[in-house]
Parts: C-alpha cells; sequence; structure tokens
C-alpha cells in the first residue's frame, strides 16, 4: 500500500507557502498526498480579490479554490478536499469535526501537517491545529464509529507560521525541498489572489535552506540545499539510533 500524507490547512492558500515543498517531494517519493482546506479564506485572506469592481462572496470562493487546484496538481497532490466552513472566524461544529475525522481514518496518514499551535494574528490558524489535535484523537478512538479501522499515532508536524517569532514556533526538524522547489514556486505562483506573499516566502525558504546546511554538518560540512521547509513536531519522535 502506498504510505500517506494528510495536510489540515485553515485556508485555502496555507497549505502553498508553508508545506508545499514537503508535499512535492513526499509525492515524487510515491506518497498518496491529501490536503483538506477548511476554508477558502475568502474574507480575510483575499484582498487583492475584493478591490477588483463587482465582486461577490462567490466569486472570491470560486477564484481561490481555483487557485489552489491549480497548486494543488502542480505539487502532485493526490486529492484535495474543500470544506467550506467560512473564515474571520473560521467555525468547525461537531459535524465538521467528524468529516474530518473520517477523512483521516480514510487516508491513514503516516504523518500530518498542520499551523502552529499559537497565532495571535489569525486565529483560524491556531484554531485549525486544535481542530486536527481533536480529529486525530477521535480518530483513534475504538468506541467512534465500532467497526471501522483505527488511526495509529502518526506524527503531527506544525509547519511555519508568517511570524515566527510571535508565534511560539520552534523548528526541530528541517527539511531540503530543493530538489522540488521549481514545483513549489510554481504553486506559489498560482495563488494569484496574495502576490504580495510571493516572495516573502521565496526568502524564507532560502533562509531555511541555510539553516538546514549548517545543521547537517556545519557550514564547511553541510550538504547543500538551496531551499528548505522547517517543522516543530508535536508528539515525540521514536528511534532505534540517534
Amino acid at each position: 500500500m502506498a504510505k500517506t500524507a494528510l495536510v489540515i490547512s485553515a485556508h485555502s492558500a496555507d497549505f502553498v507557502w508553508r508545506c508545499a515543498g514537503a508535499i512535492a517531494l513526499h509525492a515524487e517519493k510515491g506518497y498518496e498526498v491529501t490536503v483538506v482546506c477548511l476554508s477558502y479564506g475568502e474574507r480575510g485572506e483575499s484582498a487583492k480579490l475584493w478591490k477588483l469592481p463587482d465582486m461577490t462572496l462567490d466569486k472570491v470562493k470560486s477564484s481561490r479554490r481555483a487557485e489552489a487546484e491549480k497548486a494543488a496538481q502542480a505539487l502532485g497532490v493526490h486529492d484535495i478536499q474543500f470544506f467550506d466552513l467560512g473564515d474571520y472566524p473560521l467555525e468547525v461544529d461537531r459535524e465538521a469535526k467528524y468529516r474530518l475525522v473520517d477523512v483521516i481514518r480514510k487516508v491513514q496518514p503516516d504523518f500530518m501537517l498542520s499551523h502552529s499551535k499559537w497565532d495571535p494574528y489569525n486565529t483560524d490558524h491556531m484554531y485549525a491545529t486544535q481542530v486536527a489535535l481533536e480529529a486525530r484523537m477521535i480518530a483513534q478512538a475504538w468506541g467512534h464509529n465500532p467497526g471501522e479501522k483505527v488511526l495509529g499515532a502518526p506524527q503531527l508536524y506544525l509547519f511555519e507560521p508568517h511570524q515566527t517569532e510571535q508565534m511560539e514556533w520552534k523548528p526541530d526538524v528541517f527539511l531540503d525541498v530543493s530538489p522540488v522547489w521549481d514545483k513549489k514556486w510554481a504553486a506559489i505562483q498560482a495563488m494569484e489572489g496574495q502576490e504580495h506573499l510571493w516572495h516573502y516566502y521565496a526568502n524564507v525558504a532560502e533562509n531555511r535552506g541555510n539553516h538546514f546546511m549548517r545543521n547537517s554538518g556545519g557550514q564547511s560540512g553541510g550538504r547543500k540545499s538551496t531551499h528548505a521547509e522547517g517543522f516543530q513536531s508535536v508528539f515525540p519522535r521514536t528511534v532505534d539510533e540517534l
């Protein structure tokens, strides 16, 4: 069976800025990567679109969905789902949580990705991770829909927020995404509604590439990396050797 991964993204562009490299890299390794966008980010993250004449909420949603689907295609995403739960604020009721649990149990991810646990600038982000943790927990419960295959214990990696120094986010994993940077850059450019972030996140990836080299053997001995992504693991990682 193919290995799998699951990304839980608060808004339809978040998975692109923050973990598109991880998605593309693992897709190339044969992983089936599923992305769940809890909302389109239609109200709070679509300023460029709202400045256009005769714009409506439905038009913004349609545009954001098309952008995300184009980005997902560039990255080799296996499946992308849109829950359309609204944003600013994002609100996830019990029915929507159970819907996410259904996805988790179906995917049976080897690992999961979501936002930092604290984000005072955008509470949708940290709420998405709270929901991800709750859904992960429910998916592990034998008493939830007895007879279904329960979830094991996949790691939840928190991808990089916009202002790390304000988010209590401390990376303990750097992933070299140099081999798939062209795919991430194509996905970034698909997000036309937030063009102002393109070069910001290109710069983040370049900086993390430097951090990857420094931590993979020092400045002189580290493996060359032009672009990388940082992640913070929530749960202890079990190893047989260091």
